[in-house]
């Protein structure tokens, strides 16, 4: 089994996602589990970009990638990301973000995904993601983690290719055992926030920063259920005066 994400901009602005478009996508993830999904959800949202995720046994990963990116496209405000989408890697252009990660069989299916939205494609995003992904590989606990990101041409199963334009990465781990979520998800958001110009925010934040600002939402992806992490740990880091 693995964990399959994919974060596409198709709102109509560039800084929010509205109401209407997350409850449009919302009410279609269903098709999602019944085309063989073992749970699906829209995890993240941040800024203008959304990200829907998916537990999916390994032979049904590309009709489930195939799937979302069909409900992306249906509701779309903009084409935006999905158009930049190719059969061939000679025409694709700027396009959806993806990542993967595996599921031990005997593991109940739980992930971290973190997803990030640029206003300018601010180039140093993909340090703070492969710094994330750096910092959750090898831990205890965990049983994977997504590629780290190279600046290239990308072909995603099912789907097809998107150009290294592509600027709003998102990244996922899966873990072991419950008690260890919070262990890793903490290492890779205080790997992303000691980056420069980086922001935790909450899931369905606008991008209310200074252009040059990158911001990042990182949520729990547990057995179906989604928990938005920047409350808990905004509270487990405040310092006790």
């Amino acid at each position: 089994m693995k964990v399959t994400a994919i974060g596409a901009d198709i709102s109509i602005n560039d800084v929010s996602c509205s109401y209407s478009l997350t409850n449009s996508i919302e009410r279609d993830i269903s098709k999602l589990v019944d085309k063989g999904a073992h749970s699906a959800a829209l995890t993240n949202i941040t800024g203008d970009d959304i990200v829907i995720s998916a537990f999916v046994e390994d032979e049904l990963l590309e009709d489930i990638n195939q799937e979302i990116v069909n409900i992306l496209r249906n509701n779309a405000e903009d084409i935006g990301d999905v158009g930049g989408i190719s059969s061939n890697p000679e025409t694709a252009g700027e396009g959806i973000s993806y990542a993967e990660a595996k599921i031990r069989q005997d593991r109940y299916p739980d992930a971290i995904i973190i997803a990030f939205d640029t206003y300018g494609g601010e180039s140093f995003v993909e340090d703070v993601a492969n710094s994330c992904i750096d910092a959750g590989s090898g831990m205890p606990g965990l049983t994977d983690v997504c590629n780290k990101l190279g600046g290239k041409q990308r072909k995603i199963p099912g789907v097809g290719y998107v150009s290294n334009d592509t600027d709003d990465p998102v990244i996922v781990a899966t873990i072991e055992n419950i008690e260890s979520v919070g262990v890793v998800a903490s290492a890779m958001i205080g790997a992303a926030c000691g980056n420069k110009n980086t922001y935790l925010v909450e899931r369905g934040t606008p991008a209310n920063v200074i252009p040059g600002s990158v911001i990042f939402s990182a949520t729990a992806f547990m057995n179906g259920n989604v928990i938005d992490l920047a409350v808990p740990f905004q509270e487990r880091t405040r310092i006790l005066r």
